[in-house]
């Protein structure tokens, strides 16, 4: 009897947790398992068969999450190429250069609570009502990985803290 009354207790908090478990695996696969930047984008490969420069990426306001996701991918290898590779901040400032609103993005934190750096660091745009960019990076991640991904209830991109972005 004791041991179907444990079962009976413990029931209802697992499936409570159940459909944030499922929902929290499912943003960060997205992240992890998404597309990385590609190394040459589409024109870039045939203008270099022409001779001619290649276009470099720029945003589109009017545009989708996935017309932005070229410029998003290219400000994300930027940085990562740089000295602030492992810096929120730095993705949140590249971004905000290169157009995008810094008041739709999140960011979580570059250090652990305990004051590690932090094996990945993920950031995002809000884009329009349903999608999300979303970028991770860090030792762990390897190359950058950028994907357009739905939002999540609430309207945010990323789920659990998240780091100030500032003004």
């Amino acid at each position: 009897m004791r041991g179907s009354q444990a079962v009976l207790v413990r029931t209802p908090v697992i499936r409570s947790l159940a459909p944030l478990a499922l929902l929290a695996a499912l943003v960060l696969s997205g992240c992890s398992v998404g597309s990385p930047a590609p190394s040459a984008s589409p024109s870039a490969t045939s203008s270099a068969a022409t001779g001619s420069p290649a276009a470099a990426p720029v945003l589109h306001p009017d545009g989708s999450a996935e017309d932005n996701l070229p410029l998003f991918s290219d400000v994300v290898a930027r940085v990562w190429a740089g000295e602030s590779r492992v810096k929120g901040g730095a993705y949140v400032d590249a971004l905000t250069a290169a157009g995008f609103a810094r008041a739709d993005m999140q960011v979580t934190a570059d250090e652990t609570t305990v004051g590690n750096p932090a094996e990945s660091i993920q950031f995002s745009v809000r884009w329009g009502q349903d999608k999300c960019l979303v970028g991770q990076v860090g030792p762990s991640t390897g190359d950058p990985v950028t994907s357009v991904l739905p939002q999540v209830d609430g309207g945010k991109c990323l789920i659990g803290k998240t780091a100030p972005v500032g003004p």
